[in-house]
């Protein structure tokens, strides 16, 4: 609570504890927006069915921005 005549807090995007965690349909709201308004598709590699697609998505991935953290590198 401020006083009277007192700045108020700062407000921003970053403030843990004011909003719930996002849930599965708004995310994927999120990604139907990200391909209609950007031409960008986000897609989890774990949904691609097939083995090598995911695998060249993966590989495109690493090259842009790196192996993710975690990740199994299979002996190399």
């Amino acid at each position: 609570m401020s006083m009277h005549g007192a700045p108020l807090a700062p407000r921003s995007c970053l403030n843990r504890g004011t909003r719930s965690p996002t849930n599965d349909t708004e995310v994927n709201a999120m990604r139907a927006a990200a391909w209609h308004r950007h031409g960008v598709a986000a897609i989890p590699v774990d949904d691609v069915p097939d083995p090598w697609l995911r695998q060249a998505i993966t590989n495109e991935a690493n090259r842009r921005w790196g192996r993710r953290n975690g990740e199994n590198s299979h002996g190399r």
